[in-house]
């Protein structure tokens, strides 16, 4: 018995042409990339924001305490500078004749007299009450430095150096001085003792010729502000 063949049916089946399958992505769309860019660069400024505002919470806590809050009730004896003065940027000079910026004084406490070189009665006073509130202080002065801020170019007598050791001397004209600082009215500016912050805000004025009952006054109100920026103001610059 013979079997015809069948060439078809012999072998495997030949595979059958079939066109490839391919998967096909959108390319990436421009604008969605910048949104996406924008979106990160927000962010990262909201961070900065935040970081920048923790770091500032103890200064502004201690304003507020003092300015806003006060549970004691009790005002201030100095007066409050509003808005605050900047340390300015003057020339000023020891008196040894070497430059010196008014805003390389940053840093510390500042308690200021001004007078001129003379130093009559009056200069004499406040550079004496200056010295006895700074070491009435006791470990807290060594937040606060002294500064005498001369108005002319009158010599200093070497006996009134001697009574002034330890305070930064600086001479500077009257009337750059009257671009900061300013006289209660139908006062002279050496009149006054001045208080500045560490971040170099003239932010109070002593009343004129103080005595030593208001000498005790303006001591609270330091020893007031020193209590509430413990927590970030340290001695030195």
């Amino acid at each position: 018995m013979s079997l015809s063949a069948n060439p078809e049916s012999s072998g495997p089946a030949a595979p059958r042409d079939e066109p490839l399958g391919l998967t096909v992505h959108s390319l990436p769309n421009p604008s969605d990339a910048l949104g996406l860019d924008g979106k990160r660069t927000l962010l990262g400024r909201w961070k900065m924001l935040l970081v920048m505002l923790v770091c500032a919470a103890p200064v502004i806590a201690s304003y507020v305490t003092y300015y806003v809050v006060r549970p004691d009730g009790r005002r201030n004896f100095g007066d409050l500078i509003e808005p605050q003065r900047s340390l300015p940027d003057l020339a000023a000079a020891s008196l040894d004749g070497k430059s010196f910026n008014l805003k390389t004084l940053k840093g510390q406490w500042l308690l200021v007299a001004v007078g001129s070189g003379a130093c009559d009665e009056n200069c004499a006073h406040n550079l004496y009450l200056q010295r006895q509130l700074h070491t009435s202080l006791g470990k807290e002065k060594d937040r606060v430095d002294r500064v005498w801020l001369v108005s002319d170019d009158q010599p200093v007598d070497g006996k009134l150096r001697a009574a002034i050791t330890d305070a930064t001397i600086l001479r500077l004209s009257a009337q750059a001085l009257g671009t900061w600082l300013q006289a209660a009215q139908g006062q002279k500016l050496d009149d006054h003792l001045y208080l500045v912050d560490p971040m170099g805000n003239w932010m109070m004025r002593f009343p004129a010729k103080l005595d030593l009952t208001a000498a005790a006054k303006s001591k609270r109100d330091i020893e007031r502000l020193l209590r509430a920026s413990a927590s970030w103001d340290t001695p030195g610059r």
